[in-house]
């Protein structure tokens, strides 16, 4: 679609060398402008890369760590290698099963992973922004939505937040496929795609 004198890309798939990606590319080569820019799809689905952009924009994010060998628990952990995704995490909860789940997210400790603190009483809220707008009734996920759109210019994102007693945090970011959208989510993006929604 087109809007303010730049081309945005909505696409439920926004990784490296998907059509998406190439699309974009070629118009930036091109010189036309372009949203999301390359580099902003290659930042937003890398959990560290994402946090450390987020955070430079002003955005609250949980505090993460890089590591090899299994955090200390309660953590959420997610995988750092060509074959993971940002939308697949595993919790740590203190028990038996932490070293197998960080076995997995590690590939048997082959590649690091990214942990990031989980609080006590904490809870892991989801969120898909449209245009940098949610219906998440949840605090403080509005407004992350919003500074996420500023900062990546995605159109079409999930959100994956840490909300707990300190507040809610940006975990990361993953795409969104059309079929998960709410009826609420789909009006709202078919608004922005005809021009009815203005950025």
């Amino acid at each position: 679609m087109h809007a303010g004198g730049t081309t945005w890309f909505v696409s439920e798939d926004y990784s490296y060398r998907s059509a998406t990606y190439y699309a974009v590319l070629s118009r930036e080569l091109a010189g036309d402008a372009v949203a999301p820019g390359t580099e902003s799809m290659l930042d937003a689905f890398v959990v560290p890369v994402c946090l450390e952009r987020a955070a430079r924009h002003g955005i609250p994010v949980a505090p993460y760590t890089i590591a090899h060998t299994c955090p200390a628990a309660p953590a959420i952990v997610y995988g750092l290698n060509y074959f993971s995704r940002a939308s697949h995490f595993e919790v740590l909860a203190g028990d038996g099963r932490d070293q197998g789940k960080v076995r997995h997210a590690t590939s048997n400790g082959k590649y690091p992973c990214c942990a990031q603190e989980f609080p006590r009483g904490s809870g892991i809220v989801r969120a898909i922004s449209v245009f940098g707008r949610t219906l998440s009734p949840f605090p403080g996920v509005q407004e992350i939505a919003g500074q996420v759109f500023s900062c990546f210019r995605v159109p079409l994102v999930e959100l994956v937040c840490i909300s707990g007693p300190g507040g809610t945090v940006l975990s990361s970011l993953c795409p969104v496929r059309y079929s998960r959208l709410a009826p609420g989510e789909r009006r709202l993006l078919k608004a922005h795609i005809l021009g009815q929604a203005f950025l």
